[in-house]
């Protein structure tokens, strides 16, 4: 199966967080810019890394389930897009140096993940626990200047993680927002501090 989306061929999978309004709002506000260095966390079928190479100078992808970064790279290969690398990492484990923009679509619901697909949308007991750990280590792989977007639910406490991203030196507001079902899904951008 596969996915059309701004041009790009999208092989999709069971086991892979197939893009959504969350994938959709943070493809339509995306903060890279031309010659930029950029990673996205957490990136599932590679969507969002692969539109922000068109005008990134690179992107680097990670996700923590292995069958999304075989996907993603055969993503890229599809697309003839080769500014890209995917890769295995947990959170931050296997990255290093700064980045002009970091995205991340976090995990919000509470609970265990129990498969592959799960690790896209479980965020630990409280449904916070992944989101936390990231935004404690983000400001240690943004570039002065650099900017961090996070797509979250409103489900999992929206002044929380703005409040958080203060604490961590970082100006945070919400830039946009969808209504869907029972909750909204907000894209917050945080920078650093030139």
């Amino acid at each position: 199966m596969f996915l059309e989306y701004k041009g790009l061929r999208i092989r999709l999978h069971p086991q892979v967080y197939e893009p959504a309004e969350d994938t959709f709002l943070l493809a339509e506000n995306l903060a890279v810019k031309e010659g930029d260095i950029a990673l996205d966390v957490g990136t599932g079928t590679g969507i969002i890394a692969l539109l922000m190479a068109r005008k990134a100078r690179w992107v680097l992808g990670v996700d923590i389930n292995p069958i999304v970064v075989e996907i993603a790279k055969e993503n890229a290969r599809l697309n003839n897009i080769t500014n890209v690398e995917f890769r295995l990492s947990d959170l931050f484990e296997n990255v290093s140096g700064e980045f002009d923009v970091i995205t991340f679509n976090a995990p919000y619901l509470p609970g265990e993940p129990e498969e592959p697909i799960d690790l896209a949308l479980v965020g630990g007991e409280s449904g916070r626990e992944v989101l936390d750990r990231f935004i404690d280590d983000v400001p240690n792989y943004l570039k002065p200047g650099g900017v961090v977007q996070i797509v979250q639910s409103s489900i999992t406490g929206v002044g929380e993680t703005l409040k958080r991203l203060e604490e961590r030196g970082l100006t945070a507001r919400v830039v946009a927002k969808r209504h869907i079902f029972f909750e909204d899904i907000v894209l917050i951008n945080a920078y650093a501090r030139e």
